[in-house]
């Protein structure tokens, strides 16, 4: 009787020391699976943007008297961002912030086109342009939204593999924390506006 005792808590204590193991690693390829999963997501919508920019300048190429050299900032702005690539196993900081000055850089040539779109009346009345300017509003509201779904899933992700006893076991199996988005520098400053 005495055996069957030890042999039961032997098995017992092994289908718990199996869950512990198991159960945190499967669970942490899953949460994993599901931060690189939402990045696909992310750059699904900064490609849509990088597919729309082409579209854009050719509209407003049409306008000779248009400025060039805001022409040739998005133009090289959008070459600069499609160089910038981060691989979704390897979602640290700092290949995060590259791809997101990148795309910064980007988002600020394409905010001077179309601030200086204002002077053209008759490329602001262009069908082409409007349709595409709203495109782009709705792009870089996708992008925000999937960004935000992003950071979600990290801090998922991330609150898991940081609790007990996941902690010790995310670094035995190789986890390691994700980056998040972050708003640009300046983003907190209320910006001065005079008329």
């Amino acid at each position: 009787m005495k055996k069957w005792i030890v042999v039961g808590g032997i098995v017992i204590l092994a289908v718990i020391v199996y869950r512990l193991f198991a159960g945190s690693y499967n669970n942490m390829v899953m949460k994993d699976e599901a931060v690189v999963s939402q990045w696909a997501n992310v750059e699904s919508q900064y490609q849509r943007r990088l597919d729309l920019i082409p579209n854009l300048v050719n509209t407003v190429k049409g306008y000779a008297d248009f400025e060039k050299s805001t022409l040739t900032e998005v133009i090289e702005a959008r070459a600069q961002a499609t160089q910038v690539k981060v691989d979704p196993q390897n979602l640290n900081a700092e290949s995060l912030q590259q791809f997101q000055a990148a795309q910064g850089q980007l988002s600020g040539a394409l905010a001077r086109l179309l601030v200086v779109v204002e002077r053209y009346p008759d490329l602001k009345a262009n069908q082409n342009f409007l349709e595409l300017q709203a495109q782009l509003e709705g792009t870089e509201n996708r992008i925000a939204v999937e960004r935000q779904k992003f950071n979600g899933m990290a801090r998922d992700f991330n609150t898991y593999i940081r609790r007990f006893p996941q902690t010790m076991l995310a670094g035995m199996y190789g986890f390691e924390s994700k980056a998040y988005f972050e708003a640009d520098k300046g983003a907190a400053e209320v910006p001065q506006v005079e008329f």
